[in-house]
């Protein structure tokens, strides 16, 4: 059955955007250009800048994005580094910016990518195959404390320390090569309960060493610190997360750059001068609908924030 891609809250980021026709607006994470295509097609004399860290999302773009590309900027390159990506093309008061984290449907799609605990394939993971950390070296040449310390931090997995002690004693007799090699690894650790859970038991693992072949969590933030000040008055952001981490980043970068004045509580007037920079729209997140989530299963963990530029 031929997968259909569904971009997640579609609607919701079109919404928050609050698209000008004649805006400057960036997608962060092009993908498979499901947000971007519906973006570009409400722009007349705007433009769109597609940014992306894996080179085959940019070279699908052009059948994707077919009779917008006179309005499209491509761009490969890596979303924490959005203050170098757009400076360096002089691209500033950007109208509005969307940021749809996480590995992305074409990279899960691909067996041959390393993403998937469910098809067999090489140890890679990497989103820009041009860079060299892979998730073969992590599992076979990190110590055990720093590969304890990413699953346990990364993939808020309970059974780490047990995961990482296995990891070392395999490769120690040969060299962990493939994603099914490491999910027996990974089984091979775990008691019966925690094997009859609903979630995949190599779930968090992989998600920990992901994020760690990627640098996921700090280029967020260096994301998030450069797109605020990038963003025009009344400027509208749109971040859509899917686990608590990266959503724990988002919510307290955004609240800060809300609250503006930094002084200690107990001073009586403002001393450090710093103002609101944006405004929260809403405070909370929001969430697919019920609908959304039985049309599209991935959807189930997205948390949308959207803030306005002041």
């Amino acid at each position: 059955m031929t997968y259909i891609h569904k971009p997640v809250l579609l609607q919701e980021c079109l919404e928050g955007l609050k698209i000008r026709p004649d805006g400057t607006y960036v997608d962060g994470t092009l993908g498979r250009a499901g947000h971007s295509r519906e973006i570009v097609s409400r722009l007349t004399t705007g433009r769109l800048i597609c940014i992306d860290r894996d080179q085959a999302a940019l070279d699908a773009a052009e059948d994707r994005l077919a009779g917008h590309m006179d309005k499209v900027k491509l761009i490969h390159g890596n979303f924490g580094d959005l203050a170098e990506l757009l400076d360096e093309r002089g691209i500033s008061g950007v109208d509005g910016m969307l940021f749809d984290l996480g590995v992305s449907s074409p990279q899960l799609d691909d067996p041959e990518r390393g993403f998937s605990y469910m098809h067999d394939a090489p140890l890679d993971m990497r989103m820009d195959r041009s860079e060299a950390l892979t998730a073969h070296t992590v599992v076979n040449e990190w110590s055990q404390e720093e590969l304890r310390r990413i699953l346990w931090q990364y993939g808020e997995e309970r059974y780490a320390p047990q995961i990482s002690a296995a990891i070392v004693r395999r490769r120690a007799e040969a060299p962990i090569g493939t994603t099914l090699e490491l999910v027996d690894v990974i089984r091979s650790t775990m008691p019966a309960q925690a094997l009859r859970e609903k979630q995949h038991p190599a779930k968090r693992s992989f998600q920990a060493i992901r994020i760690a072949v990627n640098d996921e969590l700090a280029a967020v933030d260096r994301m998030l610190r450069a797109a605020v000040p990038r963003l025009s008055p009344g400027g509208r952001l749109c971040v859509i997360s899917f686990h608590s981490l990266e959503d724990r980043i988002v919510k307290n970068a955004l609240a800060e750059f809300a609250k503006g004045c930094t002084c200690p509580p107990d001073f009586p007037v403002c001393v450090c001068g710093k103002k609101p920079q944006i405004t929260l729209t809403p405070r909370k997140p929001i969430l697919p609908t019920a609908e959304e989530i039985e049309e599209n299963p991935r959807a189930r963990s997205a948390k949308l924030r959207v803030a306005e530029k002041r």
